[in-house]
């Protein structure tokens, strides 16, 4: 049943209405849908419109409705109603007969899912919260599990200076903490009713908005019914969110798929979260990185596609923001799930900390710090960064690592090295000089790591 038939002399062509339909995508608001209705239906009372005993019948209509969606959502879509709130209005008029017909008075669909799609943001954000300190949870745990596994930084993917594979895991934390930050920050931007602005210019029935948006668990009202009808702000907001924390975790997808790698070796990903080759029997395959490298695309083109259907939107509400929900309902899906797959990724990680060793002691990691000892020994920066420089070719001509060579071949290159230069060029010289706040050192990293408890709780 449409709830507009009575100005139209025909039926809408069956094309038409498989083009126009939404109930397949928007059966998902249909708790929040309901939820508004039982809001709506309490404030006719306060306008005379219902009486306490006809909004009480309709309230425990709804009641007994919305037990039936949770149980069963999806048979929503057997219907062929038009959308979810032609949807409801119809099982409304089953259960309770013309009164059902009254509860859209004052109302219009243009405000009724924008306030069934804030709820539904309302809802589904303190799920993504709560995958993200997962997430977060995982990342702490396993850096102060590894928090002695040696590793090369990289630059350039180039290795540049060593790391720990802690200090690794306490980076994506913080990108992590960004992400919940901004989520949060939306949050609090989208948590206005929509409720009572009606088509466009307000509902005819003086009734308190700001009542009505407390009932529904808002903290306040909208100010503008032109704005509020054609607002879809928190829509772009949710899917830049995901948009940027998805590319967060790809770079983390991309770290341990490469970490992982015969050329590095330096994990080893869980049986639960890799896959075999159909062809050759040796291949263990990081696939569940690779998805979430791979699902960002999703995510990110949603974010494209909101943007560009809502550019250049007259005021107020036209049919075009239709299309935001199905981009919105998977993009944070796709969100959630690889947040979840990357804390299951994280759950049984071993390290390879010989091989990570190994490698850290390559590429000249080093090198830096010879500068540093230069620098201590009254070299200008400048002159040491040159001298280091010439010093890494001469190590690599003799295919001999910067403490491999003699301090006779050292002081070829400068005659202020000394033997102590040979500690400063240790491992663990290069990790415990980062000793300012957000280093490498050792007792900073052990720091971070209670911080980042603290924070999680």
């Amino acid at each position: 049943m449409a709830l507009w038939g009575g100005r139209f002399s025909q039926a809408a062509d069956q094309r038409f209405k498989q083009f126009n339909d939404s109930l397949r995508f928007d059966y998902r608001l249909a708790e929040q849908d309901i939820v508004g209705s039982i809001g709506w239906s309490k404030a006719l009372v306060t306008v005379n419109v219902l009486t306490a005993t006809e909004q009480q019948i309709l309230e425990a209509a709804l009641n007994e409705l919305l037990k039936e969606v949770q149980t069963d959502p999806v048979r929503i879509c057997q219907s062929d109603a038009e959308d979810i709130h032609s949807w409801v209005e119809q099982q409304l008029i089953n259960k309770v007969g013309d009164l059902g017909k009254k509860l859209h008075t004052g109302r219009s669909r243009n405000d009724q899912v924008a306030t069934d799609l804030k709820l539904w943001c309302k809802d589904q954000i303190p799920l993504i919260l709560a995958a993200i300190k997962q997430l977060q949870t995982h990342l702490v745990e396993t850096a102060e599990k590894y928090q002695d596994a040696v590793m090369p930084g990289y630059t350039h993917l180039q290795r540049a200076q060593p790391v720990t594979f802690a200090h690794w895991c306490l980076a994506y934390f913080e990108m992590l903490k960004r992400d919940e930050s901004r989520l949060s920050d939306t949050l609090a931007r989208l948590d206005v009713s929509p409720l009572g602005c009606g088509a466009l210019a307000g509902t005819a029935y003086p009734m308190d908005r700001e009542q009505l948006a407390h009932w529904l668990g808002f903290q306040s009202a909208t100010n503008n019914s032109l704005d509020t009808v054609s607002d879809r702000d928190h829509v772009m907001e949710l899917l830049s969110n995901a948009t940027i924390s998805m590319n967060h975790l790809t770079r983390l997808a991309e770290d341990l798929i490469f970490f992982n790698s015969g050329e590095a070796n330096f994990i080893e990903l869980s049986d639960r979260v890799t896959s075999g080759s159909s062809l050759m029997p040796q291949k263990k395959n990081p696939d569940a990185l690779e998805l979430i490298r791979g699902k960002s695309g999703r995510v990110f083109g949603a974010l494209s596609g909101a943007v560009m259907t809502f550019k250049s939107l007259p005021l107020a509400y036209n049919k075009d923001m239709q299309e935001d929900k199905e981009h919105l309902f998977d993009a944070l899906d796709t969100w959630y799930d690889c947040l979840e797959m990357a804390s299951l990724v994280l759950e049984d990680i071993q390290i390879n900390y010989a091989r990570c060793k190994e490698a850290a002691l390559q590429g000249y990691a080093n090198a830096t710090e010879l500068a540093d000892y230069l620098v201590a020994k009254g070299v200008p920066f400048r002159d040491a960064h040159h001298i280091v420089g010439e010093a890494v070719v001469g190590a690599i001509a003799k295919q001999k690592m910067l403490e491999d060579l003699s301090l006779g071949e050292l002081q070829q290159f400068c005659a202020k090295i000394e033997s102590d230069v040979y500690p400063a060029l240790s491992l663990e010289s290069c990790l415990s000089k980062r000793c300012a706040k957000g280093g490498v050192a050792p007792e900073q990293v052990k720091f971070a790591i209670a911080q980042a408890k603290g924070y999680l709780g």
